[in-house]
């Protein structure tokens, strides 16, 4: 297992739509190694969590968006699903919150079809990431590398295909968050 992150805060960014397990098996690692973590969202309130296309928990929301920043922050992590990041990437508060984490130099992990909200942060040309498959022309378009592997990691960025990568996708961000 990585190091500790004891004393580490990650903030997770999601709305509704989010793919309930790519936001739950992270947050239970992130936990399970000291760090404290906060939900981030548009507004307060609940969060409604998905199975795919399926219903499933709501979340209580920590903060809002427009209430943080990255000085908050040692990390980010931003959960998939779909209607999640096309949400978050019409907010102009939370596309500048992404943005910040990059300006800053710190860490972000991003799964499935959340490398969006990189691109309308435009921080993804000339880096390697990997997503959702759908999003490979959208990458390419933005400047990106785009590769076919169950993780990525480059300068920082922490990137996965979909939730059958999580395991690989916690372990490498458990590692670059605690660098």
């Amino acid at each position: 297992m990585s190091n500790s992150l004891s004393g580490k805060s990650i903030a997770f960014l999601a709305t509704d739509g989010v793919e309930q397990i790519e936001l739950t098996r992270p947050w239970q690692d992130l936990k399970g190694v000291g760090a404290t973590v906060h939900l981030v969202s548009l507004e307060s309130g609940e969060v409604k969590g998905y199975n795919h296309l399926s219903e499933a928990d709501s979340f209580t929301v920590d903060k809002s968006v427009k209430a943080v920043s990255a000085s908050d922050y040692d990390g980010l992590v931003l959960p998939g699903g779909v209607a999640n990041p096309d949400a978050l990437r019409m907010d102009a508060d939370a596309v500048a919150f992404i943005k910040s984490f990059f300006t800053a130099g710190k860490p972000v992990a991003a799964i499935c079809h959340a490398p969006w909200t990189l691109i309308e942060a435009g921080v993804v040309e000339g880096r390697t990431l990997t997503s959702w498959p759908s999003l490979k022309t959208d990458i390419a378009n933005a400047g990106g590398n785009w590769v076919d592997q169950s993780v990525c990691e480059d300068s920082g960025l922490v990137t996965s295909r979909k939730p059958d990568d999580l395991d690989d996708f916690c372990s490498k961000m458990l590692e670059v968050f605690a660098a």
